[in-house]
């Protein structure tokens, strides 16, 4: 098994905000909101709950998240980055049944559709928010207008989501936003006002929180946590 970047429970604020986006969104019978992320130390198609509320939705968040079927056969809205698809009509090309087992704790829980936004990462990785809600979606612009509630939320969710997983300090991610800008560690103590071997011991620590060999490893994974 691979491992995990150490269990952590979510933020206060997390929690606040994703209430407060569920609230927002009771007009539109939401059901259930989801993030799912990438795993750092997994497979491209890897993928770990960053988020779930109400809070006992995190089993069928789970069920979610352990499921491939995402995205490519899902029909288009207008949305820029936004998919949709009925819980009860699997998209052409769903045959594997445990692809299709995620949707039955949903619709256990009333929900008939689901909105996705993708927000993508290096390597073909991406942040995913999933909107459940109790209406039968019929077009694109049904989706559309839940998608862009997401977009809307997603920069404050984003920066709750480092606050709660990162677990780099300011000084080793800017020793790692600096080499990603392409800095030497000389150039890059230079911006920093400190030694080299103080740059080093930054990149050394952060390298060893992501479980990297290398900067070039430790920088694609800080993009994947969202904080580059």
């Amino acid at each position: 098994m691979s491992p995990r970047l150490p269990a952590r429970t979510y933020s206060a604020s997390l929690i606040d905000l994703m209430g407060d986006w569920f609230r927002s969104l009771a007009h539109a019978g939401v059901r259930g909101l989801v993030v799912l992320g990438p795993d750092l130390f997994g497979g491209a198609q890897d993928r770990l709950v960053l988020a779930a509320h109400p809070l006992d939705a995190q089993p069928a968040a789970y069920a979610l998240a352990g499921s491939r079927d995402f995205g490519e056969n899902w029909k288009r809205s207008g949305a820029p980055a936004v998919a949709w698809q009925r819980l009860g009509t699997p998209p052409p090309g769903v045959h594997d049944a445990h692809d299709a087992l995620w949707r039955a704790p949903w619709l256990a829980r009333g929900a008939q559709s689901v909105v996705r936004v993708g927000f993508g990462l290096p390597a073909g990785r991406s942040f995913e928010c999933f909107v459940f809600t109790q209406a039968a979606l019929e077009h694109g612009d049904q989706a559309a207008a839940l998608g862009w509630s997401t977009l809307g939320i997603w920069p404050a969710l984003k920066s709750a989501l480092v606050a709660a997983y990162s677990p780099l300090t300011p000084r080793e991610l800017q020793c790692l936003v600096l080499a990603f800008d392409g800095l030497t560690a000389r150039a890059s103590a230079e911006r920093m006002a400190c030694t080299e071997r103080t740059v080093n011991f930054h990149l050394a620590n952060a390298m060893a929180k992501l479980k990297a060999d290398n900067k070039i490893t430790a920088i694609q994974r800080a993009c994947w946590l969202g904080v580059i």
